[in-house]
């Protein structure tokens, strides 16, 4: 009895980001290990809980796939980008791989709504939230980066930077749950 209820190209697009979400998790992994080597372990740790975090999001993509009746296929990752130079750099980095993530999220939307597969367009609604959050996170590191003095932050103010991320929430406040009392 046939069971699929995702179209082969709504699946292979699923697929396609369960793949995507992997390899974020690689490069986050990636880019913990170059900051716990150069004695960043706070941002390890930060960068540490980001991996898991994307590797969360290729398991619901997983799951998703295999509860709508369609075949998950695992693929090989793409190898990480190149170590940051910088903790400036590793950051302008983050915030561009979470910008091209939500790009290929956008697009799997666009696909659900064509398809008019409302239950997978409803599904990935928790993605668009997600990463509105991540490049608030990345756009909100970037700007204490900047201010800590950029690429020419000193030691002791990456060192506070260092600190503060060890106990940084994994997440950010949102635009629309703002409120006159609270903005």
């Amino acid at each position: 009895m046939k069971t699929n209820r995702l179209s082969d190209k709504l699946a292979a697009a699923l697929n396609d980001q369960m793949t995507k979400e992997a390899h974020a998790s690689q490069i986050y992994l990636s880019y913990a290990s170059w900051a716990d080597n150069d004695g960043y372990s706070g941002i390890a740790n930060f960068l540490f809980r980001h991996a898991a975090e994307e590797r969360n999001h290729m398991m619901k993509l997983f799951e998703y796939i295999l509860k709508r009746g369609a075949k998950v296929k695992v693929t090989a990752i793409p190898a990480p980008t190149a170590d940051p130079v910088s903790v400036n750099n590793c950051f302008e980095k983050v915030f561009e791989h979470e910008v091209s993530n939500t790009k290929a999220i956008y697009n799997l939307v666009k696909l659900s709504h064509t398809e008019e597969d409302w239950a997978t367009w409803n599904f990935l609604q928790w993605f668009v939230k997600e990463q509105t959050e991540e490049e608030n996170l990345a756009i909100s590191l970037l700007d204490k980066i900047k201010i800590a003095g950029g690429e020419k932050a000193t030691i002791d103010t990456l060192y506070l930077f260092d600190k503060d991320l060890e106990n940084t929430p994994d997440d950010a406040r949102l635009a629309q749950e703002a409120t006159t009392a609270n903005p």
